[in-house]
């Protein structure tokens, strides 16, 4: 009976703290929407450029309670405008005092409260927080430190392009989309940074490098580029051929035709489409003959691009082919390339 009568009781208060935690969260929605009420057409105002007048005035009193709602709506919208427009909302916030509210919350507020901080004083570019954000870029939470990186890149792309390449190599565990989506805005000096680095790295760290350098479209040094053609590693191979922008190490590029790891010969095919010359066209059709269908595929595909050769020259090289099998991938790509 009194095991029934505690579970009877344990229940009600679950029940209650069910109710009181709903309540509360209908008075913060009701709270948040008028706050959003009261400075949407405020914000709206100032993305096409009509700011009140100078020092604030004629602007509206922002209490404690608005302010979270007014920065969550403030990075909205700095994350749709471009140019002039937030300049001004820029101007608007620092008006509000918002840069100093929001160097406070990334320096002792909870997780929500430093994780927009950080994006305010990111999109206001305040050299005041780059000690925070440096700090916060080490936390363990990814969430926290992507978005201390991104803001840090914003406030000062060269200075944070020496510091945060060298990071995003070693943090294997942050996804390389994320990776190049902070640096696309340092991509020069990322590549300044990263040809230093090449030269200095182990192949372990190596191929993480050449996939930051090709998911930002870098154009690395031949010199750098040519070192890790020429590794005995397969893994820096594979991931410097995809860097093969230019026909500087185009020679290397046909030698590794002939490489006997299948994925290499993938690869050099395609690097060979993107900078080959006439004369390849003979090297990319005798691939059409491997055993395997992946470098078949891709050395017909490297055919159909490359740039010398032009569509009636490639279909007299199709129907010269003795090779049925060799024949008829080269028809396939063809056919997947031509104009619906």
């Amino acid at each position: 009976m009194w095991a029934g009568l505690g579970a009877f009781g344990l229940t009600l208060v679950l029940s209650l703290q069910i109710v009181l935690m709903r309540v509360g969260l209908r008075r913060r929605q009701a709270a948040e929407a008028k706050a959003l009420a009261r400075w949407r057409p405020v914000l709206n105002a100032a993305v096409v450029g009509e700011l009140p007048a100078e020092d604030g005035a004629g602007l509206p009193p922002l209490p404690p309670g608005d302010r979270q709602p007014f920065l969550r709506l403030w990075v909205h919208l700095q994350g749709s405008v471009r140019g002039e427009a937030g300049e001004t909302l820029n101007t608007l916030a620092r008006r509000l005092r918002l840069d100093d509210e929001s160097l406070a919350m990334l320096a002792r507020g909870p997780r929500s409260a430093r994780l927009l901080g950080a994006l305010v004083l990111g999109h206001l570019r305040e050299r005041r927080a780059w000690p925070g954000l440096l700090e916060l870029a080490t936390d363990a939470d990814s969430t926290l430190s992507l978005t201390a990186l991104w803001a840090l890149v914003r406030i000062d792309p060269e200075a944070a392009a020496g510091y945060l390449t060298p990071l995003f190599i070693e943090r294997e565990d942050w996804a390389l989309s994320h990776v190049a989506g902070i640096l696309q805005q340092a991509s020069a000096p990322a590549a300044g940074v990263l040809a230093r680095l090449l030269p200095t790295l182990d192949e372990t760290k190596l191929p993480r490098a050449l996939r930051i350098a090709e998911a930002l479209r870098l154009t690395l040094p031949p010199a750098v580029l040519g070192v890790a053609l020429d590794s005995p590693a397969v893994p820096v191979v594979l991931a410097a051929l995809r860097n093969v922008l230019t026909p500087e190490t185009v020679g290397q590029v046909r030698r590794l035709l002939a490489h006997p790891d299948w994925q290499v010969r993938v690869q050099a095919a395609r690097a060979l489409g993107r900078v080959g010359e006439r004369e390849d066209a003979e090297r990319l059709a005798a691939l059409l003959r491997d055993p395997q269908w992946w470098v078949r595929y891709r050395a017909a595909e490297a055919l159909r691009d490359l740039p010398a050769l032009r569509r009636p020259e490639l279909a007299a090289l199709q129907a010269a082919l003795s090779d049925r099998f060799a024949s008829d991938m080269l028809a396939q790509v063809m056919a997947e390339g031509s104009p619906a």
